[in-house]
């Protein structure tokens, strides 16, 4: 046999597909936008249906805003009078003033509990499954972000159907124009509490930094009181609400709501969530971030 006949006969015996001289390491075909859409597609579908199944989560989630709204405003209706500022055209109910801020909490705390199962996983090593795809790492953080977001989207607006029955009432086209400041929003405090819990190990820790992070950021901000009243009472006050980027959310969510734009809570949101947002990729990086120094996502 001639050796030519031999390498035909050679060539002849590999599998299909596969290139005579590559061997068996031929890299995989690259991945198309139906398979990243596929993948975000089901990383959201099950955050939803997770959240939807867990009823406790669902009600929690409703009760704490309408709390207070139901009796914190009250209270302070007859104590606090909001003069008309910007977006108001006319004199508003303490309940009208402080829904965008109510929004802002649905959204903080969704946030938390979002990263706190993201902590979780990486305990139980259930975020190996999620790691070990051959999507690349930052996609995969962003999808659990945008699935995190819908899940706050569904909250909001069942809480502004609830506040719709107590005179809450913005005009019917503020509840599509709020729509691109509730995912700016969520994508901001969301890329937030994913950078959390790139750093935070152990989830009774994580737990406890929630709480020195959520009441803050929500009290010493314009959620409960207009910044000018804050301006009045604490000069020192009113300058860490204005670099507090939860105050800029609210404000940004406040304006939308009525069809407006506040520019400069908008460039503050944006600034945020791609510095927050950049943090966690390179915290969740296996070979430069923070996760790769603990022995990966799933080790200690």
């Amino acid at each position: 046999m001639s050796v030519g006949s031999a390498t035909e006969a050679d060539d002849s015996l590999q599998p299909a597909g596969q290139e005579a001289g590559h061997g068996w390491g031929v890299d995989p075909p690259p991945l198309g936008p139906l398979a990243y859409f596929t993948c975000l597609k089901g990383i959201v579908w099950r955050e939803i249906l997770r959240y939807l199944h867990q009823r406790e989560r669902f009600l929690s989630a409703l009760v704490r805003p309408l709390v207070w709204l139901f009796i914190f405003a009250a209270g302070f209706r007859q104590t606090l009078g909001i003069s008309i500022i910007p977006p108001y055209q006319t004199y508003i109910l303490y309940e009208v003033f402080i829904t965008p801020g109510l929004i802002g909490m649905i959204q903080l705390f969704n946030a938390m509990q979002s990263s706190l199962s993201m902590v979780y996983d990486r305990e139980t090593g259930a975020m190996r499954t999620l790691l070990v795809s051959p999507f690349p790492r930052s996609y995969l953080l962003l999808s659990k972000l945008v699935a995190g977001v819908s899940v706050s989207l569904l909250q909001v607006y069942v809480y502004l159907l609830v506040a719709y029955f107590w005179e809450i009432e913005p005009p019917l086209y503020g509840y599509l124009t709020v729509l691109p400041a509730l995912i700016l929003s969520g994508l901001m405090l969301g890329s937030m509490a994913l950078f959390m819990s790139s750093i935070i190990r152990q989830l009774e820790n994580f737990a406890g930094v929630m709480n020195f992070v959520i009441f803050p950021m929500f009290f010493a901000s314009s959620a409960l009181y207009p910044l000018w009243r804050i301006k009045e009472s604490s000069v020192l006050l009113y300058q860490i609400c204005l670099i507090n980027p939860f105050t800029h959310a609210v404000e940004l969510i406040r304006f939308a709501l009525y069809g407006q734009v506040d520019w400069t809570s908008l460039a503050v949101v944006l600034v945020f969530t791609a510095a927050f947002l950049g943090g966690a990729i390179y915290a969740y990086n296996p070979s430069k971030g923070l996760i790769a120094r603990r022995g990966g996502p799933g080790g200690s």
